[in-house]
Formats: C-alpha cells, structure tokens, sequence
C-alpha cells in the first residue's frame, strides 16, 4: 500500500452481503485490511434492514461460504430448515421432476432460513472483529476517484456533521437502489416481470420433511421453502407467491380462508391441506443487471449489482458468491503487498464473476418466461423439457449443482476454505 489512507476497503451498506464481506476479510492473515462499514439504518433502533418477515434460501455453497467464515453453527442453532428435495411441477400438466440432495451426495441441497436469523447471527458476528468500524446511522454524500485512492463523503445521522473517508478501495453493497451506483453514473438495465412477490409464512396440516416445492401456474410462479417449525406451527413454510401485478390489490384483500383456499387451489395438495397463513406484504418483480462491475477503485456486489427473480432463489447466493471471490482476490493482493484498488485487481473480480452473474441471470429469466406462457408449443416444451429433467440422471445432477451453486471457478470460501 503505497497511498497512506484511512482505510483499506470502505464498504456501503450493511445488509446482509455488506456484512458478510466484512467478516470475510476478518478472516485474511496475518493482518486483516482496516474495514468501514457504512449504514444508512440505526442497528440499535431499526435492527437490520434485512430483518422482516421474508425468508432467504442459502444454496450449498452458501452453507459453505458461512462454514469457511465460522458462522454456520450459529446460523443452525438460530434455526433453519434443510432442503432435502426440490419438487418442481406443472399447474395442470404431466410434467414433474425432483431434484434430490442424495443423489448429489450431500446432506442438503440447500437451506432455508429466515432474513433475521441471518441478520442477528451476522451482526452479533460483526461485534466481535477489531478490524471494521462500523459507522451507523450514516448516509453517503458522494465518492470522488482518483489514481491514487477514493474518498467518500458521509453524513453521519443527520447531525450536520460531515466525515471524509479516505480509502484504497470502495465496495458498493448498497442494495437495488444503490447511490454509489447511480452517483457514479453507472448504467444498468432493468427488466419489468409486471409481478409482484407475495410473501407469507404458511402452516400445513402435514411435516414438510424438507421437500421445497417450485409450483408453475398459468399466470406466475410460486415457491413453497421448509422452515424450522415452533410449538404451536411445527409444519411451516415460506411462499412465495408470484402474482400478476393487476391481480396483488386483489389477493392482498382475501381474508385468511379464502387466501388460504386459494392458495390450496393453485398449489394442489402435494404439501398437505394449508391450515395457517401469517402476514402477508409484496414487493415488485424485475431483473436488473448493472452494465460495468467495476470502475477505477470500485467494485459492486450484491443487488447493487444485480437484482433476480426470486423463481430460483438464487439473489442473495449470487451476492454472497461475489463476496467469497472479492476477499480471495483483496487477500492475494494483500499478500503481495500490492495496492487492493488497483485496476489489475478488479478486472480480476470483473472477469471472476462475469460468467456466474450472466448464466444465473439467463438461467432465471428464461425459466420466468418459459413456465409464464400458456401458448400451447411452449407448454409441450416445458413439459418435456421436465420430463428429461426427471429421466436422465446426468442432466438433472447438473441443474442441481448449479442450483446448489457451482458455476464456473469456485472460490476458497465456496469450497469451505479459510481466507
């Protein structure tokens, strides 16, 4: 590090991929980089911006990431639910195929947690490392580039009070909406699926025996994911049901019977008889792809980067993959005793996480729109598409390993690696 500097990585925001990254480089030695972590939200009053009602499915290589950085036994102890079956149908076709987490040779081909489960285990985690301050509530005024390091001008909680952080490299982790990415000018494109997401935790009359369930109907998607149960609702789930945008008004109003028969009438009754539905919210469907990963001594990760149908479950995997692949490449550069904001060093990460980004967005969009149509050649498509899926072994192992995580060059972390 040639450029003295305040820090070595100031990362905006703190959900759940910002802290993430900030326990990861923890785990770099023999001395960790010096680590800003910038929040726009209070922890100590609002709790984690990632801490509602919705749920998160952690692909296996997620479960390794947080195995790598010493996190998964809490994440279990906190409560999550193994996936031990995807089921994946057809409303109203013959088309149907599982993919299985034995024919894998695992445990799990992914699990399911709950968003603030991953965020109390994270955050009690972030407490507990020397090497990131933690500035919160604090709001991102503007990042200004040289050749020689970048500075970040922040507001800290409104108090008028102005602070500039100086830093060999900025993490954009800012979300969908990002700043850094919008200040910088970097340009992405956005896809409308005109959908909504309804999301609900539900209750069935039948143990879920870790089977998730992909449902396509005539309209949209939907998703049910097993979740660890309580005293009183030991068969949860949590759906995620995709609606056309005309139709959410609609489905929103339905009182718990009805939404309950509803759901009943277009998922059918593979999981049982629904006996219990939670609160319900939405949020708006669409896919975004940011057009340049990286810029002189910054780098996106995350959903400031790219934004995904929720169809797969595949967003936060994806964001947590840039994660492991950004610490391997900032502990290389480190161990050098090179500059980490170099632009040899992004273009790596760029190049790195090209193919993972672009195939799973490919991947997710062509399944929203393929299982979206009723146009009858289409639907002869699917299902037969569905139907090799269930009878030939060596393609559906590796539809489940993508979906498992593994796509292109695994990073340490994704293969249960220390940095």
């Amino acid at each position: 590090m040639n450029q003295t500097t305040d820090y070595d990585v100031v990362i905006v925001g703190g959900g759940l991929v910002g802290i993430s990254l900030a326990l990861a480089l923890g785990r770099i030695t023999p001395t960790p980089p010096r680590v800003a972590l910038i929040e726009s939200h209070d922890y100590q009053q609002q709790g984690l911006p990632s801490f509602d009602a919705r749920t998160v499915a952690l692909s296996y290589s997620s479960r390794q990431i947080f195995t790598a950085l010493g996190l998964w036994q809490g994440i279990v102890e906190a409560g999550v639910a193994p996936i031990q079956i995807i089921h994946i149908s057809d409303q109203g076709h013959p088309g149907m195929t599982r993919l299985s987490a034995q024919e894998q040779g695992v445990d799990a081909l992914g699990y399911v947690a709950e968003n603030r489960v991953l965020g109390q285990t994270l955050l009690a985690a972030l407490h507990q490392v020397a090497h990131v301050t933690l500035i919160a509530p604090a709001q991102v005024m503007a990042v200004k580039v040289t050749a020689a390091q970048a500075s970040v001008e922040i507001d800290t909680a409104g108090s008028r009070r102005t602070l500039t952080l100086t830093t060999s490299l900025v993490v954009a982790a800012d979300g969908t909406q990002s700043f850094v990415r919008d200040h910088l000018g970097v340009k992405s494109w956005y896809l409308d699926y005109h959908q909504q997401a309804i999301i609900a935790n539900v209750a069935c009359d039948q143990a879920h025996h870790g089977n998730a369930y992909e449902r396509f109907t005539k309209t949209a998607p939907m998703a049910l994911l097993p979740l660890a149960g309580f005293a009183d609702t030991p068969h949860r789930y949590g759906l995620v049901w995709s609606a056309p945008q005309a139709q959410v008004e609609t489905i929103l109003a339905w009182d718990d019977a009805t939404f309950l028969q509803q759901l009943q009438q277009q998922f059918g009754d593979r999981a049982g008889r629904f006996i219990r539905v939670g609160k319900r919210s939405a949020y708006p469907l669409g896919m975004r792809q940011i057009r340049e990963h990286i810029r002189p001594r910054v780098a996106f990760i995350g959903n400031a980067a790219h934004t995904l149908h929720p169809v797969a479950g595949q967003g936060f995997n994806l964001g947590l993959r840039d994660v492991a692949a950004l610490a391997q490449i900032i502990r290389d550069a480190m161990q050098q005793q090179g500059d980490i904001g170099a632009q040899a060093n992004l273009e790596r990460y760029a190049t790195w996480r090209r193919r993972d980004q672009l195939q799973t967005a490919v991947f997710t969009d062509g399944v929203v729109r393929f299982f979206s149509s009723d146009l009858l050649p289409l639907v002869l498509a699917r299902n037969a598409a569905l139907f090799a899926l269930e009878l030939f072994t060596p393609l559906r192992k590796r539809v489940t390993r993508q979906a498992m995580g593994y796509i292109g060059k695994s990073s340490l972390l994704a293969r249960g690696l220390d940095l």
